[in-house]
C-alpha cells in the first residue's frame, strides 16, 4: 500500500468521523465545551487533509469525488448552520453567567463563594472556547 493509498484511507476515517460530530451537534441542544472543540478541530483537520489531497488526488476520481463532497458538507452543514449554532449558545451562555455573577453582591456565604468560583470557571472556559470558535469565523472570512 502507497502512502497515498493510506493517507486516502485515513482521510475517508476522519470524514466518517467528522459526519458523526455534525450527527451530535445537529441533535443535542445542549453541546457542551469538550464536543464544540472536537468537532471544530475535527473540521480543520479534514479540511487540512483535504488542502493537501486535492494535489494528489488527479489519478482518483472517487477520491476527488469524495474531498469535493466533504468540502461542500463542511460548507453546507457545519459553517452555514451548526457554527452559527454554537456562536450563539456560546454568546448567550456568557451573557448568562455574567449577569447571574454581576447580580450577587454583599456578604456571601461559603458556599455561594464556591458557587461564584464554579460559574467564574465556567465563564473562562466559554470565553476561552468563543475565542476559539472565533478565530474559526476569522478563517473563514479570509478565504
Amino acid at each position: 500500500m502507497t502512502s497515498a493509498e493510506d493517507i486516502s484511507k485515513m482521510f475517508y476515517s476522519e470524514s466518517e468521523k467528522l459526519v458523526s460530530l455534525f450527527d451530535t451537534a445537529d441533535s443535542k441542544t445542549d453541546v457542551n465545551i469538550h464536543e464544540i472543540v472536537e468537532t471544530y478541530y475535527q473540521v480543520m483537520n479534514v479540511s487540512s487533509m483535504a488542502s493537501m489531497l486535492k494535489q494528489q488526488a488527479t489519478e482518483s476520481e472517487e477520491l476527488t469525488k469524495t474531498i469535493q463532497q466533504t468540502e461542500k458538507l463542511i460548507s453546507s452543514r457545519f459553517d452555514s448552520t451548526i457554527h452559527p449554532k454554537i456562536m450563539e449558545k456560546l454568546s448567550l451562555s456568557i451573557q448568562e453567567l455574567t449577569k447571574t455573577l454581576q447580580s450577587g453582591s454583599g456578604e456571601k456565604s461559603k458556599e455561594q463563594t464556591e458557587s461564584d468560583a464554579k460559574l467564574f470557571e465556567e465563564l473562562r472556559q466559554n470565553m476561552s472556547t468563543r475565542e476559539f470558535v472565533q478565530q474559526y469565523e476569522n478563517g473563514l472570512s479570509h478565504d
